[in-house]
């Protein structure tokens, strides 16, 4: 008689078989949304640019050519091969500059949510797991600061701070730690019924070990969606602060100081605006549909079947 409880025994699958496995089915959900793959592309892409800056810039984004100012773009009448996007008003190459501020956009954004993330997930972790008094202040503090538009914030704590690209970025952060705060403390607050939290409360696991070992990791996948759509704001608040002069100052090639730096040329030299508009449009945009992607692979809820 042939013994079934071995063929009928489930197989286990090892770590790195249930990591393959987990990848597998997040990338079948994230490359349902096309518009997701092709913000991937672009903001690879966008990595690529800023990481080989050096190697693709033709020129240095500082140097100023005083015989060739406000040169127009290569296809257009008086245009030069040497500057294939033009020069602004003092004669430096437009394209180098939207290269090398592929670098700046890039290292806004990764400080910024890093920030931003790093102090909502300590302060959402606290409110969420005390409660009482504890999260009634904290989150009273977080509404605060909630109540006033972003950028106005940001631009009100750079003043006080003063202008400069380090204090934009402590601002942005500053302005975006609420959300992550908020979102942090409801999923908290949501896994602290679970039963697999109270059987380490009944193995003796303390307070950090529980905030921070067990309870955290299964509240990541709403921050990691949550992280992606911040950057693109901190690339957008970070080029309107620039915008304002109270960002990065000149001569730094972000595209924001560049915005700010070619308003007077806008009607005689359209590439001077232009390009950095459409280098902050087309970023943006590509890093909004890589997070829509995300939260279709990340949120249970919204898996399509």
């Amino acid at each position: 008689m042939t013994d079934t409880s071995q063929t009928n025994a489930p197989v286990k699958l090892s770590d790195a078989a249930i990591r393959r496995r987990m990848l597998t089915e997040f990338w079948f959900y994230f490359s349902q949304n096309r518009g997701a793959v092709v913000g991937l592309a672009v903001f690879a892409l966008l990595v690529l640019i800023a990481v080989f800056a050096a190697v693709l810039a033709p020129h240095d984004p500082t140097t100023q050519y005083r015989d060739a100012l406000l040169v127009p773009p290569v296809w257009q009448e008086g245009g030069s091969a040497s500057y294939l996007l033009g020069t602004d008003a003092v004669g430096r190459d437009i394209l180098s500059r939207l290269i090398f501020g592929a670098q700046y956009s890039l290292f806004i954004g990764i400080v910024v949510v890093s920030i931003a993330l790093v102090g909502g997930i300590v302060i959402g972790l606290l409110a969420g797991f005390f409660g009482g008094w504890v999260d009634s202040v904290i989150m009273r503090v977080m509404d605060v600061i909630l109540a006033f538009p972003s950028l106005l914030l940001a631009l009100v704590l750079v003043a006080v701070l003063g202008p400069g690209l380090t204090n934009a970025m402590i601002a942005i952060a500053i302005v975006y730690q609420p959300h992550f705060a908020r979102l942090t403390r409801a999923a908290v607050m949501s896994e602290m019924k679970r039963e697999y939290v109270t059987a380490a409360r009944v193995a003796g696991a303390g307070n950090i070990r529980l905030m921070f070992k067990t309870i955290l990791p299964n509240c990541l996948a709403p921050l990691i969606v949550q992280a992606t759509l911040s950057f693109s704001s901190a690339v957008l608040d970070s080029a309107a602060l620039g915008f304002l002069g109270m960002g990065a100052q000149p001569p730094a090639p972000e595209w924001g100081t560049m915005l700010a730096e070619a308003r007077e040329f806008i009607l005689r030299a359209w590439w001077v605006v232009t390009f950095p508009g459409l280098a902050i449009l087309i970023s943006v945009l590509a890093i909004n549909l890589m997070g829509d992607g995300l939260r279709d692979a990340l949120d249970p809820k919204l898996k399509r079947s």
